[in-house]
């Protein structure tokens, strides 16, 4: 099987982005079926006694919700031949994208909580954050908490690279559809804060600056992902392996929540000068 050979934009955009055009539908269902299951997984994982059937359907209805827009995007692809190529050209390694995105995608996450832990220091945290937890912040019921975060971050990239990010840049500029899909992510994750025991709900519990801090640092990670997503020629592996790494270097470490605060600081500030740097991609049209 071939990829799609058109030729790309000024931007670098594959002009074959453009027939992911059911933005509506694949948003609308990519975000109420998840929101069904993870409802309805919050409602039994507050029940008193916690059962092993309540826990094993609580864990069916979490794995559920997050395959569901994977799901979403087989069905809108399916009898696209066209769309099915593309996506599973875009699930392959990008060899000849390069190298500098290709690193940043696995060291920028790493990279900006140990920048953030040795910020935290000049304001009287302690060092022991640079010392491995041993375990986990949060629990994920009957999952494995490193399934758990391994899933979602392929899982999450596969949809959201795979259909979502396309379909909104088809009709708006990147930097508009990067803080729309910021909107719609944050939301996507809004029943997660329900579920007991679970690394949203713990979030939650911390209190209105760290739950809010959750949002925010969904802009800095979408303009990030998106700007390495294009400038990697659309591939989905490399907002795979940003994803992939924050998720467990923000969990690897003894890193203090406040400490994470000054982490969205220090990607946000990052973010602001790939935007500045990379206009013709944010803001130009091919």
């Amino acid at each position: 099987m071939t990829a799609p050979t058109l030729t790309i934009d000024s931007r670098g955009i594959d002009p074959v982005a453009e027939r992911y055009d059911r933005p509506f539908l694949f948003y609308g269902l990519a975000t109420a079926i998840p929101w069904a299951c993870w409802f309805a997984a919050a409602y039994l994982s507050h029940l008193e006694p916690q059962t092993a059937g309540l826990r094993w359907w609580t864990a069916a209805l979490s794995v559920a919700g997050l395959v569901a827009p994977v799901a979403v995007l087989a069905a809108l692809v399916a009898r696209r031949p066209e769309l099915k190529t593309d996506v599973l050209h875009r699930l392959r390694w990008p060899r000849q994208a390069p190298a500098a995105f290709l690193a940043l995608a696995f060291l920028l996450a790493p990279a900006s909580i140990l920048a953030a832990t040795a910020v935290s220091l000049l304001f009287g945290y302690s060092p022991e954050q640079f010392l491995l937890r041993g375990g986990y912040t949060f629990t994920a019921g009957l999952l494995p908490v490193w399934v758990t975060l391994a899933g979602a971050a392929v899982l999450e990239e596969i949809a959201w690279h795979g259909y979502g990010t396309d379909t909104l840049v088809r009709r708006m500029r990147v930097f508009p559809a990067s803080m729309l899909f910021t909107v719609i992510w944050a939301l996507w994750h809004l029943p997660l804060g329900f579920i007991e025991g679970y690394y949203h709900e713990e979030v939650v519990e911390l209190g209105w600056i760290h739950t809010l801090n959750f949002p925010v640092s969904m802009v800095a990670f979408v303009i990030v992902m998106n700007w390495l997503y294009y400038r990697a020629g659309r591939s989905i592996l490399v907002p795979v392996a940003f994803h992939l790494t924050a998720n467990f270097a923000n969990e690897v470490l003894l890193t203090d929540p406040d400490t994470k605060l000054i982490q969205t600081g220090l990607l946000l500030a990052f973010a602001a000068v790939v935007v500045v740097k990379d206009r013709e991609l944010f803001f130009g049209r091919p």
